[in-house]
């Protein structure tokens, strides 16, 4: 890592295959994203043949045993592949986040064999792409309100509701999706694309992760077969350990957008003169730029050690929702006052301040909002549940 952006040496605490993962994830980034990003993002059009590019490079399902096509790597190596991706562009993040943690991990978690070696392989080269159906257009932070149904036709179930702000539901083969059955028990099942009754219609007009495709999930009787239900998860606890891994995913990914903006500030203040010296001999310049590395050296510190809880199966949902609500929270605001650096050329293309800020909007909101999270945390350290 650029030393300027690696304050305390965490590398050290990285081993030489995390380092090479990071490398290749970043040159990837630089030869394939960094070019047409903003071009993508201001015309509101996905990248083209972005998960078989991403599956190419390891990208997809990096913690997937080998078996099943995932190249059996650590949770510190899936953070640090979400990072690198977030520095392009937090759309490219969420669509690796969203195959990776939201579709291949319950597949893997609580499915059956059959749907293990079936779906698991092609999600993980990119041949086939996930979507993940909680949130609906009535329940958003209260994910256990669902109105979305199946009901027992003998040898089949039939699913009716629907799930919006779903990430690449426009052009996924499959959706997990979580619905209640005629008891009210949340179960998870595969919905397959060309399913009479199941549609994906696009949503349009969005201010930010302009380049990705977002869209909602429709079922009108969809008859879903008996074998495409999860076998080993029923509740909340399904759908909610799916959010607890992709947050984790965010928690290092947006520590990439924030770099990005470092680095990016940083080097225009060293080259910008005003008044007869370059921008960054001002005190005002060195507060935004001091308080933007201090801050993205706490968010680094906070997520190699929550890898490492991660990777002894020892964090708990708490500790991953702070890292989430902090990360997050300092990266959109590194991308704001970092956006004042850069006056007028701020708002320009060629820079990406504006582009993180508008898509950490997103992020700031989805897996769990700033506030919901705030009150998560708050409910650990009390033991009193201010949700009811």
């Amino acid at each position: 890592m650029n030393p300027t952006t690696d304050y305390f040496q965490i590398d050290e605490l990285l081993t030489d295959e995390h380092k090479m993962i990071r490398q290749t994830v970043r040159d990837y980034v630089d030869k394939e994203i960094m070019p047409i990003i903003d071009e993508h993002a201001h015309k509101h059009i996905p990248i083209p043949n972005l998960m078989k590019s991403l599956g190419a490079i390891g990208a997809l399902g990096p913690y997937i045993p080998e078996e099943y096509g995932g190249a059996g790597m650590d949770q510190i190596a899936y953070g640090i592949i979400m990072q690198e991706l977030e520095r392009g562009d937090s759309a490219v993040r969420s669509a690796a986040s969203v195959q990776s943690s939201l579709v291949m991990y319950p597949i893997f978690s609580f499915g059956s064999e059959e749907q293990k070696r079936k779906y698991l392989p092609k999600l993980a080269s990119g041949d086939m792409i996930g979507c993940f159906g909680l949130t609906e257009p009535n329940h958003g932070s209260n994910p256990n309100g669902m109105e979305t149904k199946i009901k027992d036709a003998g040898d089949h179930y039939i699913l009716n509701g629907a799930k919006m702000w779903i990430t690449n539901s426009p052009l996924a083969d499959i959706a997990v999706v979580w619905a209640k059955d005629e008891e009210g028990v949340i179960r998870g099942l595969v919905v397959e694309r060309g399913m009479d009754g199941f549609t994906t219609p696009e949503t349009h007009n969005k201010w930010s992760l302009r380049a990705s495709a977002t869209g909602e999930l429709a079922f009108d009787n969809v008859k879903v077969p008996k074998e495409n239900i999860f076998p080993n998860i029923k509740g909340l606890k399904g759908p909610l350990s799916c959010l607890n891994s992709a947050r984790y995913g965010i928690s290092w990914g947006v520590i990439g957008a924030a770099i990005n903006c470092y680095e990016v500030a940083l080097k225009y203040s060293l080259q910008r003169e005003q008044f007869g010296r370059p921008i960054g001999g001002f005190q005002l310049q060195q507060k935004k730029l001091a308080e933007a590395i201090t801050e993205i050296t706490k968010a680094q510190l906070l997520v190699w050690r929550l890898g490492v809880l991660k990777n002894e199966n020892r964090a708990t949902p708490a500790q991953i929702s702070m890292a989430k609500r902090n990360n997050v929270h300092i990266a959109i605001t590194i991308a704001r006052e970092l956006r004042q650096m850069l006056g007028g050329m701020g708002i320009m293309g060629e820079f990406p301040m504006m582009r993180h800020a508008a898509n950490l909007e997103s992020v700031i909101t989805y897996e769990g909002t700033h506030d919901v999270h705030l009150l998560i945390t708050g409910n650990d350290v009390t033991g009193i549940n201010a949700f009811v």
